[in-house]
């Protein structure tokens, strides 16, 4: 039998992988479990990710575009005539409105680098991403403490269940902002 050309398995794959993990948690992810999820073959889990935790690290890059796409949507973060303070919590509040079950599973994925060393690059260049971006506004330092904050907030947000306190976040911030 001739192989049928699927240029988006992959992409079906990581897709499947997202889902059994906002669904089933890490815990619920195999390859048997994601390629019943993508309605593939066994083979092809395993073919174009040898392990789980390669799996992981695609899923973990494409999950974290949903806050790289809130943080490009917000131009006014690189524009240095707006509050920056506001601007980041205008941002977290976008972000944690969102989808929350895209939002948990992020930070699920996120976390899971406590566990899996091979997801700590992956959780490092999320990381340093959004650092490099702040620091186009403020010093190195701040920008990881402002980096620092929202990952705090957010998982205290995800965690308690308490709401999103935009105008308390915005005083947070603009204390950690020199001149704010």
């Amino acid at each position: 039998m001739a192989r049928r050309y699927d240029p988006e398995r992959r992409r079906r794959i990581i897709d499947a992988a997202i889902r059994v993990v906002g669904r089933s948690g890490i815990a619920g992810l195999s390859h048997r479990s994601v390629a019943a999820e993508a309605d593939v073959p066994l083979g092809s889990t395993t073919y174009h990710f040898k392990t789980l935790d390669e799996l992981l690290v695609a899923a973990l890059r494409q999950a974290s575009e949903g806050f790289a796409r809130a943080v490009a949507s917000r131009g006014g973060l690189g524009d240095p005539g707006t509050d920056l303070a506001a601007e980041l919590a205008g941002l977290l509040g976008e972000w944690l409105a969102g989808d929350r079950t895209g939002v948990e599973l992020e930070y699920e994925l996120y976390l899971a680098a406590l566990r899996r060393p091979a997801l700590r690059p992956v959780a490092a260049e999320w990381c340093e991403g959004v650092t490099g971006l702040l620091s186009r506004r403020t010093d190195p330092v701040t920008a990881r403490a402002l980096v620092a904050l929202m990952d705090g907030l957010s998982l205290q947000t995800l965690l308690t269940g308490t709401p999103y306190d935009e105008e308390c976040a915005r005083e947070m911030f603009g204390r950690i902002l020199p001149g704010e």
